[in-house]
């Protein structure tokens, strides 16, 4: 039986768009009245422009009407993570002092998608800076997890991952740079592709031409055949690079069974909870029960604290651009007074956010020998699996970062502990996809991460689509019907 038209897939939508059986506006109209009804609740959706969806909805109507040659997404409603720029709309990236950021252009990748038909009616919640696993501002307030009231729904992408799991949207793109696109889809249990580096142009996501390191804009969707559909559309190069080339991504020309699979289950820095766990193995044992070779031991040619020290260093210097000049000044003076052994969670901040640019050589060239371990490790598997996040969702937790603690099976750990498991294809350049991996016996859900080679994005995403058809799915939360 088909899911009610809200939480069925854009893939599924479009058939019914193309074959007349929805039209654009009444499609639209649905979404809105959701929006209306539910968004109250969880707060995702935190700004709309009706007046310009509805006057899009009615032209692609019309020129469905008409016969003419029409879009790949052509009259599907979607919403956009707040910190893309949609002209004549705030971009504010949750910072109070931008609140009257009024963008006069759209990102390319919004350009992109309104060429190919899609109808951007509105724009989701982002924490501040885009800097948490949980999504709150001064301007916008707090957005809840659809499947538990006062739960976290992720960060920053949370209002993203919000909206599609309960039903507000069609599709949602994102953007990611420690885990931001990849923990929302975990915690609100849709699926989430971290593209290779670069891979996705991300002109008009923030002010800066250049692009972000390891940041990177990406889909999230209710299947992974939208994932599919979204990353072709989207990976593309920009105009001052190739514009005329596309990337000759590799694609899944094999069955599941003799797929070469690294299961990556623990890690001391971030160790999941045991149902976390649980969820991960039932992945790769779907794969193994099609005759995947799954393999519990292998690792690249490097240590995990490797991965996350030269992670977190580079994580910091990538952000520092995103923070007042004053607070900027303020690290600088801290980690020109701290002593080399001072290292201390603040003196460390400081020093990644204020390294000199022979010292991030240093480090992004430690980070380009993980690169070629990982080569040499993809030489003998197709991809690896691991958590996402160490947890379900979590309560909100407002206090400052300093002063929050993850619970994991009871016992406490560092709040950004929970970085490691995005930052290993993070740091990396690696592409990753988030599915749903099942619910926890508290009935909220858990995501499965898998990492693949560079420019794999689209065989990740495949591998996801046979995941999906052996019950790896979406399942609507229940308070949303």
């Amino acid at each position: 039986m088909n899911p009610p038209v809200h939480f069925q897939s854009a893939t599924q939508q479009l058939k019914a768009l193309r074959q007349g059986e929805v039209g654009a506006r009444e499609l639209l109209e649905h979404y809105l009245a959701r929006v209306d009804r539910l968004n109250p609740v969880i707060n995702a959706v935190v700004v709309q422009d009706r007046t310009r969806a509805r006057a899009r909805a009615d032209q692609a109507d019309a020129a469905r009407a008409r016969g003419e040659s029409l879009g790949p997404l052509h009259g599907l409603p979607m919403t956009l993570k707040e910190s893309f720029d949609w002209s004549g709309t705030p971009s504010t990236w949750g910072i109070p002092d931008w609140k009257d950021n009024i963008a006069a252009t759209d990102a390319l990748a919004v350009q992109r998608l309104q060429a190919a038909g899609v109808n951007v009616f509105g724009k989701t919640n982002v924490p501040i800076r885009l800097a948490d696993f949980q999504s709150y501002n001064a301007i916008y307030g707090t957005t809840d997890n659809p499947w538990r009231a006062g739960a976290t729904p992720g960060g920053s992408s949370g209002g993203s991952a919000a909206a599609l799991a309960a039903g507000l949207c069609a599709l949602e793109i994102g953007s990611d740079i420690g885990g931001s696109i990849r923990n929302p889809a975990h915690f609100c249990g849709v699926f989430g592709h971290k593209p290779t580096w670069n891979l996705l142009p991300m002109r008009g996501h923030g002010a800066a031409l250049t692009p972000t390191d390891i940041s990177v804009i990406g889909p999230l969707a209710r299947s992974a055949f939208d994932l599919e559909l979204m990353m072709r559309l989207l990976a593309l190069p920009d105009e001052i690079e190739a514009p005329a080339q596309r990337w000759a991504l590799p694609t899944l020309d094999q069955p599941l069974a003799g797929l070469r699979v690294a299961l990556w289950e623990s890690e001391s820095i971030c160790p999941p909870s045991r149902e976390v766990r649980t969820r991960v193995r039932a992945v790769a044992q779907a794969l193994a029960d099609q005759g995947a070779l799954v393999d519990d031991q292998a690792r690249p040619e490097f240590s995990a604290e490797h991965s996350h020290e030269t992670f977190e260093g580079l994580l910091a210097s990538a952000m520092a651009a995103r923070i007042p000049q004053a607070d900027f000044d303020r690290m600088r003076a801290i980690a020109e007074a701290a002593p080399a052994q001072d290292q201390s969670a603040l003196a460390r901040q400081a020093r990644w956010q204020t390294m000199r640019a022979r010292e991030w050589g240093q480090r992004n060239e430690a980070r380009t020998a993980m690169r070629w371990a990982w080569h040499r490790f993809f030489q003998r598997f197709d991809l690896v699996i691991t958590p996402i996040m160490p947890i379900p969702a979590f309560a909100h937790d407002h206090a400052s970062p300093g002063k929050r603690q993850v619970l994991i099976d009871g016992q406490a750990h560092p709040y950004f502990c929970q970085t490691f498991w995005a930052g290993l294809a993070g740091v990396s350049l690696l592409p990753a996809t988030v599915i749903p991996g099942g619910l926890s016996a508290e009935g909220l859900p858990i995501g499965v991460q898998m990492i693949g080679p560079a420019y794999s994005d689209i065989k990740l995403i495949q591998i996801a689509q046979r995941l999906e058809h052996l019950g790896f799915a979406f399942k609507a939360p229940p308070a949303m019907d």
